[in-house]
């Protein structure tokens, strides 16, 4: 069995995000970018089911920039095989990257494709949804527990009533929520033999698509700052405020 995993380089989310002056974007200037975490347990899970026996390879996958090499190395020093970089400047749009994404599962031809839900930076939740209706794949998103068997993946995802358990024929695309796993921190070793690892080069034109974004944005802002709070002498002031002035009850 092989697996295909799908890495994002973003904004690590440690770092507090600003707004340019201008208003066009987020300022990107000296600010530490890693991989997206949803795409971290992602790597992980890949890694967990091929220690379990019958995953036989693991590919990591990124598109964006020349940097995105380093978040494949931190895949690859993980403990995926090998890695895909198909480089390209700017935003990516959710659908052109399924776009993408179905090209390099057509030619690599994985039996499993596993993607974090959603990347960090624009919390879109739809590359997932968008390569299975793309590749007529079955799919299981939002999934905290994954279990493969006889060409089959039981699949736990989280909804919104609780836990719903589905069962998948291979091949199949999975999405990972946080409870699915917690990812591994790679050894110095690895990171050294990471450098080693295959990682092979493409681009968009290679799979014929077009990524030049169908839309656009006018204007990007920060949130307002939250005001400060007041202090109240008794309930009856409180549901009284409540009432009158912020019109909750």
């Amino acid at each position: 069995m092989k697996i295909l995993v799908c890495v994002k380089r973003v904004v690590d989310y440690n770092v507090k995000i600003r707004v340019k002056p201008d208003g066009t974007g987020v300022d990107l200037t000296n600010v530490k970018m890693s991989m997206n975490p949803f795409d971290e347990i992602a790597v992980e899970e890949a890694i967990r089911q091929k220690e379990k026996g019958g995953v036989e390879e693991i590919v990591a996958v990124s598109i964006g920039p020349a940097q995105a090499q380093e978040t494949l190395r931190t895949a690859l020093a993980m403990g995926a095989d090998r890695g895909v970089l198909v480089k390209a400047e700017g935003v990516v749009e959710p659908l052109a990257v399924a776009k993408i994404l179905k090209g390099v599962v057509e030619a690599e031809a994985p039996d499993l494709v596993i993607l974090g839900k959603q990347a960090i930076d624009d919390d879109c939740n739809q590359t997932g949804q968008m390569l299975a209706g793309l590749l007529g794949w079955s799919q299981g998103t939002f999934a905290s527990r994954l279990e493969l068997a006889d060409g089959r993946a039981d699949v736990t995802r989280e909804v919104d009533g609780g836990l719903q358990t589905v069962e998948l024929k291979l091949p199949a695309i999975v999405t990972t929520d946080l409870r699915l796993n917690e990812p591994r921190y790679a050894s110095l070793p690895n990171i050294m033999k990471a450098k080693k690892k295959p990682l092979e080069e493409k681009s968009p034109a290679d799979y014929g698509v077009d990524i030049a974004p169908r839309l656009e944005v006018l204007k990007t802002v920060e949130p307002e700052k939250r005001k400060a709070g007041i202090r109240v002498g008794s309930v009856d002031e409180l549901i009284g405020k409540l009432k009158t002035e912020a019109g909750v009850l």
